[in-house]
């Protein structure tokens, strides 16, 4: 039996996190008190119909009683449970943004400042962090994009035992910050100056073959797969469980989106865990 534990900074998108897991068949627990957590994995443990898969929730929600966190992920592993932390954040700007759209109270914040509490929510749950297997940064994705990570990332374990998650995105809104390798291809003619394809994305066929026809892209392509090729194996055997391949052009649309697509294909058909995502895709359109 394989625990999950989703833990992370309020707004971060939990909620939308255990949607998605229960989509893949996980068994979900939202607002669990990390103390309750060895003790629900026995109870699935010895359930008539096998578990063989759960996720549990658990954060400062919880008040004082978040304080047994890194005890209850000790007594799991005494109990000999195989267990992984997935840690959600985001940057404060969207979660103060989140937090005055849905006009709610952040529980750290105690009815002042938003901002104070989130800074407090960080300190607390720095330990959980520096703990995590997988850590998320949902700042500049959508919902939707978030559900597709995690079912890529979750739905079944990859064979080379590696979660890869291709990311296009526009420098002009910054880099990716959980990226672990970052591909520029902003070298490349841009659609976005054919009056035609300026308003399509790479998504499409028109923009794809626009972009994939010059030699320059053809051999960079050969180059980048050869790379990642090489990189993954390595990677897998450092005990890396999560990569984040991102790939940028200026706005997000076009080159970037091509090259997400292409790469995410490739490594696809290898087998691996793999999902893409593109963060900028609707962006300034």
């Amino acid at each position: 039996m394989k625990i999950l534990i989703v833990t992370g900074l309020s707004g971060a998108g939990k909620t939308q996190v255990i949607k998605a897991l229960e989509d893949v068949g996980y068994y979900c627990v939202d607002n669990m008190p990390p103390e309750l957590i060895p003790k629900f994995a026995e109870i699935c443990a010895k359930a008539e119909e096998k578990m063989e898969r759960i996720a549990v929730v658990t954060d400062i929600r919880g008040g004082v009683m978040f304080e047994d966190f890194q005890d209850a992920v000790n007594e799991l592993e005494e109990l000999g449970f195989e267990s992984e932390i997935l840690f959600l954040e985001a940057s404060n700007e969207a979660l103060v943004k989140r937090y005055k759209e849905t006009r709610r109270l952040h529980p750290s914040a105690g009815g002042g400042r938003i901002v104070d509490g989130i800074d407090k929510e960080r300190e607390l749950l720095s330990a959980a962090k520096a703990k995590a297997e997988y850590v998320i940064d949902t700042s500049d994705i959508t919902a939707a994009q978030l559900t597709a990570k995690i079912k890529g990332m979750f739905s079944e374990r990859p064979r080379s035992g590696i979660f890869i998650n291709v990311m296009s995105f526009g420098f002009k809104y910054g880099l990716p910050l959980d990226a672990d390798l970052v591909f520029d291809v902003r070298f490349l003619p841009n659609p976005f100056y054919i009056p035609e394809l300026k308003n399509s994305t790479g998504l499409e066929t028109n923009v794809h073959d626009y972009v994939m026809k010059f030699d320059e892209s053809q051999r960079f392509l050969r180059m980048l797969t050869e790379m990642i090729n090489f990189l993954v194996p390595e990677y897998v055997k450092e005990g890396k469980s999560q990569l984040v391949i991102a790939i940028g052009c200026t706005g997000g649309h076009h080159r970037s989106v091509t090259f997400a697509e292409e790469l995410y294909k490739f490594l696809k058909s290898d087998d691996e865990g793999v999902s893409v995502t593109h963060r900028d895709i609707n962006k300034g359109i």
